[in-house]
């Protein structure tokens, strides 16, 4: 019995460890895991507040003409009373703090791409995941062999010593 990771690890022969060595490497694992699923989840709200721009941009300003009034995000929770200067221009973060100012056009065509690639990211990782899982089922499976091997070669001592 072997297992492999999906990115190229190395192999490793589950039925040469010990069970105390199995439950250390699933707990490596799991910890991979975890880290992996957060990150996932992570670049899940990232396309989301991508999406969210796109959104903005095609009803938010296609539909308005200048000097209207809007409400503007300062913070998730704190807008201020603003008025629209121009419909045709918008600043968008492009990470990092940096601002630049965009036509509607180039603003959507860069919002499309960052989900895009967001996208597929998110296929990639999603298959790493599946890896990860894949091989804690199997150390778990070989943990529970060992345990059970254990026990019924301990239960056979201890009927020959009656």
């Amino acid at each position: 019995m072997s297992n492999s990771s999906p990115e190229g690890g190395q192999a490793i022969r589950l039925d040469s460890l010990s069970a105390q060595q199995l439950s250390q490497l699933k707990k490596q694992l799991d910890g991979e895991l975890e880290h992996l699923t957060t990150s996932y989840q992570s670049l899940v709200r990232a396309q989301a507040k991508f999406r969210d721009c796109l959104k903005s941009i095609s009803t938010g300003l296609t539909s308005q003409k200048p000097d209207t009034q809007i409400l503007v995000p300062l913070t998730s929770s704190l807008y201020v009373p603003g008025k629209l200067a121009d419909v045709e221009k918008v600043i968008v973060d492009v990470g990092t703090g940096f601002y630049v100012e965009k036509t509607t056009s180039d603003a959507t065509k860069f919002y499309e791409t960052k989900v895009e690639e967001l996208g597929a990211n998110l296929k990639d990782l999603g298959k790493i995941v599946e890896g990860k899982e894949g091989n804690v089922r199997v150390i778990e499976d070989a943990l529970r062999q060992k345990v059970m091997s254990g026990q019924n070669a301990q239960a056979g001592a201890e009927k020959e010593g009656t």
